[in-house]
């Protein structure tokens, strides 16, 4: 599954990015999963100006430097304004659909997995806004998410990302957390999108706190820092290699 791309007609998103880079708008795009209520993206938001993201993700494209890669595009939101930042920058998404969007809007988009070692250019800084480090899954799968890391970054180069701490999930009145241990890593959510008449299957999605993330850069011989933090567990981190 490493490799997996994403077809047209099983791509909720994909579809509701390219109607709306189309038309100006787009239908709802819902977000099912089993841990919480239904939710609903809107989809203008994925077109977003950099005066129109939160501060973290501003924050991580002010820390760019060098090529970039961005990891998990969509829209090309941030790539464009990388590129208005004189950045060469290159975009890889899982969605057809998407990279269609991306290409007509100027942006030199790439059809790629990021797990597909077939793709071994080297870049100084990869992006992954928007908790892009989802696309990992599973907590077990972070030892090959960081090999990746390795492959794609030159040496001196950063990887960015924002993420959030899920814990907040489970606390308690009192200020405790309860988190069932036997139930596995408490940031995996299984998500779900559609959008029209288009499903899309089933998928992991991991939201990871810093300290997990730190202990995984760290045995990969890779240094974590937090560089930034929100008012609601959320946090923009690098992880860097000196190779």
């Amino acid at each position: 599954m490493d490799n997996a791309l994403l077809e047209p007609r099983k791509d909720p998103m994909g579809r509701a990015i390219a109607d709306y880079h189309s038309t100006g708008k787009a239908a709802k795009l819902r977000v099912l999963s089993s841990m919480f209520y239904e939710d609903e993206i809107p989809v203008a938001t994925l077109f977003r100006t950099m005066e129109e993201m939160p501060l973290l993700e501003q924050t991580m494209i002010q820390m760019a430097r060098g090529r970039v890669l961005d990891v998990g595009a969509g829209s090309g939101c941030h790539s464009l304004e990388l590129m208005k930042r004189g950045h060469e920058v290159v975009a890889i998404d899982i969605s057809e659909l998407s990279v269609q969007v991306m290409r007509e809007r100027g942006v030199d988009a790439r059809l790629t997995n990021f797990f597909d070692e077939t793709f071994c250019e080297k870049f100084d800084t990869i992006l992954m806004a928007m908790n892009g480090i989802g696309i990992v899954g599973k907590v077990e799968r972070m030892p090959q998410f960081m090999l990746c890391v390795k492959r794609l970054l030159s040496p001196g180069g950063q990887l960015l990302l924002d993420s959030s701490d899920l814990r907040y999930i489970y606390e308690e009145e009192d200020g405790s957390f309860c988190v069932d241990l036997a139930a596995g890593y408490y940031g995996e959510v299984d998500y779900e999108m559609r959008y029209k008449g288009i499903k899309g299957a089933s998928f992991d999605w991991l939201y990871i706190d810093f300290e997990t993330l730190a202990y995984y850069a760290t045995v990969a011989g890779l240094k974590c820092e937090k560089c930034a933090e929100g008012s609601h567990y959320d946090y923009v981190a690098r992880i860097s290699w000196h190779s």
